[in-house]
């Protein structure tokens, strides 16, 4: 395997698909199309429309700037623009998935941020000295956030937490290496 195919193959699996967004957009379109068919359906049989017919909705839209209350139209104006811009952005932002790659010759290695994290908060814990409650990692793509909650009376070494951190990511060769940060409560629990 060259290494064009191993990038590639490791692109697939760090980067998300665009399904989620595909997806509720195609139930939205479905849903409008459904609406506008059941009401052509209704007029077509000679029902009465359940809500408007289709001109109706034509004739509501052309007329709306002049009728609609200002605020309202804003809002729904800003509604329709988040709503674009979720789509746009999906659509041209590389999605990440939680996860990470590993340094390997052989082989493409990738490791969830779960499992990730729980390898540095034991870490975290050892170097520390306090139990699996004290200690919260949360993993991103450029940070690792180390939270500490100390025993009361016992101080934890910040730096010496720190340096246990980033010797972990560098053993488990984690590309790229995440910025680590390391925060103690400054109140402690009791006993544990």
């Amino acid at each position: 395997m060259n290494d064009d195919e191993r990038r590639k193959l490791q692109s697939h699996e760090l980067h998300s698909a665009r399904s989620t967004a595909s997806i509720i957009a195609a139930v939205l379109v479905t849903a409008i199309c459904l609406y506008f068919m059941f009401e052509a359906a209704m007029k077509s049989l000679g029902q009465d429309v359940w809500i408007r017919s289709p001109g109706q909705w034509g004739q509501w839209l052309t007329g709306l700037p002049d009728t609609a209350n200002p605020l309202v139209l804003a809002a729904g104006s800003l509604v329709l623009l988040a709503l674009g811009l979720f789509f746009l952005l999906h659509g041209i932002l590389p999605g990440r998935r939680a996860r990470h790659a590993i340094t390997n010759s052989r082989a493409i290695v990738v490791v969830d941020d779960g499992v990730l994290a729980s390898t540095l908060a034991r870490r975290a814990r050892t170097e520390a000295g306090v139990t699996p409650e004290q200690v919260v990692v949360i993993i991103s793509r450029n940070h690792v956030d180390v939270q500490l909650r100390p025993t009361s009376g016992i101080g934890i070494d910040a730096a010496a937490v720190h340096a246990a951190i980033e010797d972990e990511l560098l053993a488990n060769q984690i590309e790229p290496v995440p910025a680590v940060r390391v925060h103690v409560a400054e109140t402690g629990v009791v006993g544990q």
